[in-house]
């Protein structure tokens, strides 16, 4: 395994293909050198709410790249506005 690093968007349309085409978790992990807990948070993180023709959930590369850019924005120190807004 490589050093820690996040996900692209494009390594997340690569899951979407993959995962399509049934290729296990663990291989996925394997082929963009991560560890498999990091294929099953962005398959959470990119599931749609329905199930795919094998009946896994069903994972969505636009989904996931949305939820993670949501996640950018709210990270970091609030200021003072924005904590007494709160």
């Amino acid at each position: 395994m490589s050093k820690y690093r996040f996900l692209t968007f494009d390594d997340r349309k690569k899951i979407e293909k993959w995962h399509s085409d049934g290729v296990r978790p663990f291989e996925i992990a394997a082929r963009l050198n991560v560890h498999t807990a990091t294929i099953y948070n962005e398959l959470n993180r990119g599931y749609t709410g329905k199930e795919d023709e094998m009946f896994r959930p069903e994972y969505s590369a636009e989904k996931a790249q949305k939820a993670i850019q949501e996640s950018f924005k709210r990270r970091g120190h609030k200021t003072k506005k924005e904590v007494t807004a709160l």
